[in-house]
């Protein structure tokens, strides 16, 4: 089947229907020699806005500046590329309707939640990081091969870059979402802040361990088939739960393979497996108040939901968020009362693709619809509004991405999800007090590490 394919240029919000289970017409040898010029080499504008406020993409640096001092792998906390940038402007209550048609609904909401003290502090754009030739390559290759499959839950293509990076369906988008090139292996140990309406937090804390097969360094350019991703993940706080171990593998295509899961309860001290690892169901070290697809705003299986896609937008996101990762950092003054500190939090104007989801009939979800905004420079979703089943804005949640030296890509990094109803949220991913952040592409997971004879092993 052959289709037109058409750029959707910034601010163009025409609703694009879900793709159909035949496969998608790939880019033209036309279209594929943007990319690199006009385009990014993994689909976004080179050039600026209209008034420079977005600037050109300069991709002046690969991995770690001239000027930065960093020991890669070590899960060294990120050093401030942009130490000398002040705040342009702040986004108050006060003035939110001057900014409103670059903001999301979610994002509105929180200034009427908390008129007093959101804000959103405004910093020069930045676009100065690029991807390695190798993941450029592999991303023309696939925006001239890659194509839709089994009704979009897989696709025909090549391992390491994004398969779409000139998208026309809101399939397209969302497979480029859940698997941008990113760390192929990470390690952490993560706090967890259940910050209460009143302000008091209750705290989890886990263990993760994370190795992601399709941006392995001997799987990149090669079919994209198999298995995407292994996860481990062990509780260490609170303390009832300490001791439990889940282990999980990801398939790259949903319509041909499910999530499997397995869990070492140390009560019983066996491991089970999970009839169902995903969705609407609660992950653990957060009160119950996240689910599992919310991990990078949205992960997993998207079958239960028709999506849409809106075109691009300017949106003001979190980008280049070093400060606050910073070692430096307390949570006493990162976790205030209703919304993590706004000085703490670099925001800046980008263009996104904006992606929305809403549950099909006959289908069970905590979230009746979910829109999810992603940033056109690394493909990953930045911001995210969900609605309970009766079409209210239930949930604003973003996350502070950075560019890590140690993958020469973007980093998902600290997390907030805020309840609107309550005035509660979770901070989710918070490394500031740790010893170590992220350890990224160490390279010292291995398949053999997310079995259920690894976890009854842990369990000894």
């Amino acid at each position: 089947m052959n289709k037109t394919r058409v750029w959707v240029p910034v601010m163009t919000m025409i609703a694009l229907s879900m793709a159909s289970a035949n496969a998608v017409a790939k880019a033209s040898e036309a279209e594929a020699a943007k990319l690199g010029k006009e385009l990014t080499c993994v689909g976004a504008e080179a050039g600026p806005n209209a008034d420079g406020s977005i600037p050109a993409f300069s991709g002046k640096w690969l991995g770690k500046p001239p000027h930065v001092e960093y020991e890669l792998h070590s899960g060294k906390h990120p050093v401030n590329v942009y130490p000398d940038d002040k705040p342009l402007f702040a986004i108050t209550a006060a003035n939110v309707d001057k900014y409103a048609d670059k903001l999301s609904e979610g994002q509105k909401a929180m200034f009427k939640r908390f008129p007093d003290t959101f804000r959103i502090q405004v910093y020069q754009s930045r676009r100065d990081f690029r991807y390695p030739d190798v993941i450029c390559e592999v991303a023309k290759k696939n925006a001239l091969e890659a194509e839709l499959i089994d009704g979009g839950l897989g696709f025909s293509g090549w391992k390491g870059a994004i398969g779409f990076p000139i998208p026309t369906e809101p399939m397209e988008v969302l497979a480029n979402m859940n698997m941008p090139y990113r760390a192929y292996t990470e390690e952490i140990v993560r706090d967890i802040a259940d910050v209460a309406s009143d302000g008091s937090i209750t705290w989890g804390r886990q263990v993760n361990k994370n190795l992601n097969v399709v941006t392995s360094p001997d799987q990149i350019g090669k079919p994209m088939e198999g298995l995407m991703a292994y996860s481990l993940t062990g509780a260490l706080l609170p303390e009832r739960d300490r001791g439990s171990f889940t282990a999980s593998q990801e398939p790259v295509n949903f319509a041909k393979g499910k999530r499997l899961a397995w869990q070492y309860d140390p009560g019983t001290r066996r491991v089970r497996q999970l009839p169902t690892y995903g969705f609407d169901s609660p992950m653990a070290g957060t009160s119950g108040k996240l689910t599992i697809d919310q991990d990078r705003l949205m992960n997993g299986d998207p079958s239960r939901y028709e999506w849409k896609l809106h075109g691009k937008k300017e949106l003001y996101i979190p980008a280049n968020t070093y400060r606050l990762h910073g070692k430096d950092v307390k949570y006493a003054d990162l976790l205030q009362k209703g919304h993590a500190n706004p000085d703490l939090i670099r925001y800046e104007l980008r263009r996104v693709w904006v992606l929305e989801g809403t549950l099909k009939d006959g289908y069970r979800h905590a979230f009746g619809k979910r829109v999810m905004y992603i940033d056109e420079d690394n493909w990953q979703a930045s911001v995210g509004d969900y609605y309970d089943t009766r079409g209210q804005l239930w949930q604003h949640a973003f996350i502070g991405h950075y560019y890590a030296f140690d993958l020469n890509a973007w980093q998902a990094g600290t997390s907030f999800y805020h309840d609107l109803n309550s005035g509660a949220y979770i901070g989710f991913n918070l490394i500031q007090e740790r010893d170590k952040a992220f350890v990224l592409n160490k390279g010292d997971l291995t398949p053999d590490m997310y079995t259920p004879a690894a976890l009854r092993a842990l369990g000894q």
